[in-house]
């Protein structure tokens, strides 16, 4: 019978579970005293589903702290890139004036609730409809309110979810901003390209769109890294047998070529802007890991 609700909730496994390691890593930044980013909702989602109910959801419930690779290091990952991401999504609809907002495979993503929106905004989840059901659940139990006019499309993105979104009420003809946050590196290669050129169709000048991307040529050699192997020695994911193993297209390349200015950046990188967060050390997983921003023109 648990397993049975387990599954229902749509994050029993596979890329669903990883939704939740997520969560967990957003939930112990928030009750850092240096916190990059802060998540009230994190760690009920961690807490309501079976598989990660006994998770930590503090760093100082983790034995050896943050000298743990998955909850010390790999979390001030996600905590960090929680951070820049919310700031950029936040720098398009307050100084852009962008007003819509699309979270591309959303999973247990609770922005539209936390971040502080301009009046008429509207933010978009798009994901698979066991996930967004668990998050809807969750929430709802907590009575949360949306501070943006939310609209979950319950759609997974292997699928033709151009449709689904403008069938939502998404105008094409206004600005939008769009987050693939940790998805890509999913998907398989012909869903990126079409995911890329769906969202340059879709936008209309003014647009932006952030993305994380790996560069590895092969991933196979990080298999000992500490981050992959302490993920699957303490919750049992195994990121490399997830991550689409074929060759990546050069998005941000495939994006300059269509008028968008596209930049490439490592987390590094706003590591040494925070502060805090990872720096680059040995057999490091996150050697390859990129964040993309790019900027569609004004028409």
């Amino acid at each position: 019978m648990a397993d049975t609700a387990h599954r229902k909730t749509g994050v029993e496994g596979g890329v669903g579970l990883t939704a939740l390691m997520v969560a967990a890593a957003r939930a112990i930044e928030t009750h850092r005293h240096d916190s990059l980013a802060q998540d009230p909702f994190a760690e009920h989602f961690v807490l309501a589903a079976p598989a990660s109910a006994h998770w930590p959801v503090r760093i100082q419930q983790v034995p050896d702290g943050d000298a743990n690779p998955l909850w010390g290091r790999f979390a001030r990952y996600f905590g960090l890139r929680t951070r820049v991401l919310d700031d950029f999504l936040l720098r398009a609809a307050h100084a852009g004036g962008v007003r819509q907002v699309v979270l591309l495979g959303a999973g247990l993503d609770s922005r539209a609730f936390r971040l502080d929106w301009p009046p008429g905004c509207a933010v978009f989840e798009i994901d698979r409809e066991g996930v967004l059901a668990f998050k809807d659940q969750v929430l709802g139990g907590l009575s949360a309110t949306a501070k943006a006019a939310r609209v979950p499309i319950p759609i997974d993105l292997r699928a033709d979810w151009a449709d689904a979104l403008t069938d939502s009420g998404f105008d094409p003809g206004a600005p939008s901003v769009w987050l693939a946050e940790g998805l890509l590196f999913y998907l398989p290669v012909t869903a990126e390209t079409y995911l890329v050129d769906t969202v340059d169709r879709l936008s209309a000048g003014g647009s932006a769109l952030a993305y994380e991307v790996k560069l590895e040529k092969d991933l196979m050699e990080y298999r000992d890294s500490p981050l992959y192997t302490s993920t699957r020695h303490h919750i049992g994911i195994d990121l490399l047998t997830l991550f689409d193993g074929g060759p990546r297209p050069d998005s941000a390349g495939e994006l300059s070529g269509k008028g968008w200015s596209a930049s490439v950046h490592t987390p590094f990188e706003f590591t040494r802007r925070h502060g805090r967060g990872p720096l680059p050390e040995e057999n490091d997983a996150l050697a390859g890991n990129r964040w993309v921003f790019a900027d569609k023109p004004p028409a």
